[in-house]
């Protein structure tokens, strides 16, 4: 059973495209302040119509390739947020004036794409994701992925609680603070989500979910280990949940596969979820040559393989929604929140 386990989570997937493997675009949708435009290739040329079928521009392809080679080399050359004047002037004469969807919206393009296997058009939304600049978030921390911890076995005094609180010194401070919790005695229990919404959501994908996540948390501080696809493999070898291991089934594995693959394409921390993705198309990857790669949900495995070996877990600022800060509650007991917050390399 354990080298079977090995090999499921030595399963490392490079992003490497597939020679054979494509889906032909139709036409893209985008949403403009002129209304819902259509840009779809014809005779290697790019017609931007409207949806009542008026033509607005026709330009050649070529143009396209070329200001986007200018677009990839200028970002390639420079950090952090910079104007690019002469890209702007291109894309306010294509009518390209929104550069990124809504914060509450997974869905950063619509397509239609053919599908060579069942001959179907099919318009699908994308979410997408560049490697051009920093690790793309998967899951963005907020008072909402908050999750909150008792500390048992230990009484400490205020003056206690304002020491370990004050640790800030290092780049490790809230290991260090788990630590000079751990140090006192103390142990953390996991009690609750800080948002019902949450709570909701993750127990209508699996009644262990928030707990998985829990022990998830957990682990990253005590192992220092963040990439959760060996977060994973510590939890099923540890089994905090006292599964029947017995078959080698790999139940903390299918459980957030399941997960990462709900918040990469509908699911919102602090929104009620229906169980509907948004981004029912899949992932649109940037490499950094510029290349793309379409992770489609069709080939759903493929999806949630590319997911599972690029998440790790990211600690966020302790400045902000209580991370990592000692709490006493009006009952007298003590609280210690951790947030849950993704990100992919």
């Amino acid at each position: 059973m354990i080298e079977y386990f090995k090999e499921i989570f030595d399963n490392k997937l490079n992003l490497n495209k597939i020679q054979d493997l494509f889906y032909p675009i139709i036409m893209i949708l985008r949403q403009e302040k002129e209304g819902c435009l259509n840009y779809e290739l014809q005779d290697k040329h790019v017609v931007i119509q409207t949806l009542d079928g008026e033509e607005l521009l026709r330009i050649p392809a070529s143009v396209f390739l070329t200001e986007a080679e200018k677009l990839l080399k200028v970002i390639n050359e420079n950090h952090g947020a910079f104007a690019i004047p002469q890209i702007e002037i291109f894309m306010n004469s294509i009518y390209c004036h929104s550069l990124k969807a809504k914060s509450s919206d997974k869905t950063d393009i619509k397509i239609i794409l053919h599908d060579c296997r069942t001959k179907i058009n099919s318009e699908m939304g994308f979410s997408i994701k560049s490697q051009l600049g920093g690790n793309s978030t998967l899951l963005n921390a907020s008072k909402a992925t908050n999750f909150n911890f008792k500390i048992e076995g230990v009484s400490l005094s205020d003056k206690e609680i304002a020491d370990i609180n004050s640790i800030n010194h290092t780049r490790k401070k809230v290991i260090d603070r788990f630590n000079a919790i751990k140090g006192k005695g103390g142990i953390l229990v996991f009690d609750k989500l800080d948002n019902p919404i949450f709570h909701n959501n993750l127990i209508m994908l699996d009644g262990d979910l928030p707990d998985i996540i829990a022990n998830l948390l957990l682990e990253q501080l005590n192992s220092g280990i963040s990439t959760l696809q060996e977060l994973t493999k510590k939890l099923t070898k540890s089994n905090p949940l006292n599964y029947d291991m017995t078959q080698g089934l790999p139940f903390y594995m299918y459980k957030i596969k399941h997960l990462l693959t709900s918040v990469a394409l509908g699911m919102m921390p602090a929104s009620v979820w229906n169980g509907q993705f948004d981004a029912n198309g899949g992932y649109l990857v940037v490499k950094k040559n510029g290349e793309i790669l379409c992770y489609h949900f069709y080939d759903r495995n493929r999806f949630e393989d590319y997911l599972f070996s690029n998440a790790y877990l990211e600690r966020s600022s302790t400045s902000r929604y209580e991370y990592a800060s000692i709490i006493k509650e009006n009952d007298g007991t003590l609280s210690f929140k951790l947030n849950f917050q993704v990100r992919l390399n």
